[in-house]
């Protein structure tokens, strides 16, 4: 929006405003102004959850260490999509179709996961919203972001299959691109959402990862750079990076009071809309294979969820002592901050290698 207002005055009224329509100012502009909303509109989010009762509600045949946290606040989430939006709507031009396409991911991701959460901690019922219901909301958004990305492609780059390592496999998707981004966004949606159950843990390898394709969406919309990688160039791309860097700020700023001892956590209205949101940054980068290397930390504990399941409906036996995995070690005794540090490590290591394979090709 800013933008706008940028160039009416460098044209109107004095010159040096044009420095607000530069993508590096606006991506440090657009961390400080998330950052700073989230650490100011923190505390007043809480005091309110904690005055409206909105305390999570803690599983019993889980780790007994988790029981002291019942009646943390949740539904912190607000707080980061409230930071991203603001920011994004500040920062970024709103003429370019994808930044439209993320806030639609955003806020229709999120208003699925407020009902889940409003469902579980107003309504106190332990179910939320059905899975069934909350599955199909995601499919029908999901699907209609992708639908609407492919008939409107600008370009064949827009529609093309990147393969990490390979520099001159680049298959055309056709048809098969709407299925391919259907199932990031909500396979990345509901992998977030199962991650976060430790304080923090879901919301770093979220910022780690959003800064690395804050990296990716530079490159891709920067003519000069995605010829020398031999990627695909996207003009529209670039203004992601922006929205990359909300979502550092807002996580950072939300991360303040989510570390542990957490004084609020995200809820699903927080981690499927994360989810979403990153899933559709990779699929516009095109970047869909390289999100499954750096968010390998949620492909892990959606895996080990699935694997879980599947175990006992087949054999009758466990694999893991708790499903998603960080419980497992939590069970066999690691304190929480030990699990949740480590993935850090991990999900750092991981987004290396996925920035790696910008060169690596």
């Amino acid at each position: 929006m800013l933008i706008w207002l940028a160039e009416y005055l460098q044209a109107t009224v004095a010159t040096g405003f044009h420095v607000l329509t530069y993508i590096t100012m606006r991506v440090i502009l657009s961390i400080l102004t998330a950052l700073t909303v989230s650490l100011w509109l923190g505390p007043r989010l809480i005091r309110g959850l904690q005055k409206l009762q909105m305390g999570q509600v803690v599983r019993d045949d889980g780790p007994q260490t988790h029981l002291a946290k019942t009646g943390t606040p949740t539904m912190g989430g607000l707080l980061i999509l409230s930071a991203v939006m603001l920011s994004v709507l500040l920062w970024t031009d709103l003429n370019n179709r994808y930044i439209w396409a993320v806030i639609v991911v955003l806020l229709g991701f999120g208003t699925v996961g407020f009902i889940d959460d409003y469902r579980k901690v107003v309504r106190k019922d332990t179910r939320g919203l059905p899975g069934k219901w909350k599955y199909f909301w995601q499919s029908v958004i999901a699907a209609g972001v992708a639908t609407y990305l492919y008939y409107h492609a600008a370009q064949p780059a827009e529609t093309m299959l990147l393969i990490p390592f390979f520099k001159d496999v680049m298959p055309q998707l056709g048809l098969f691109y709407i299925v391919l981004a259907y199932f990031v966004m909500v396979g990345t949606s509901n992998a977030v959402n199962l991650t976060d159950g430790l304080d923090g843990l879901a919301i770093m390898p979220t910022i780690m990862v959003a800064g690395a394709l804050a990296v990716f969406a530079y490159v891709t919309g920067h003519v000069n750079f995605s010829a020398y990688l031999h990627i695909p160039y996207i003009p529209e791309a670039a203004e992601l990076t922006v929205v990359c860097a909300a979502i550092v700020g807002a996580g950072l700023g939300f991360l303040w009071f989510n570390t542990y001892p957490a004084q609020v956590f995200m809820g699903d209205v927080g981690s499927l809309a994360l989810g979403g949101v990153l899933g559709i940054i990779a699929v516009l980068v095109r970047q869909e294979l390289v999100l499954l290397i750096m968010g390998g930390v949620f492909v892990l504990e959606t895996v080990s969820v699935m694997l879980q399941v599947g175990s006992y409906k087949l054999r009758g036996k466990r694999i893991f002592r708790m499903a998603p995995i960080h419980h497992h070690y939590e069970l066999k005794g690691w304190p929480e901050p030990r699990v949740i540090v480590r993935f850090w490590i991990i999900s750092l290591v991981l987004v290396l290698i996925g920035l790696a394979t910008l060169k690596l090709r």
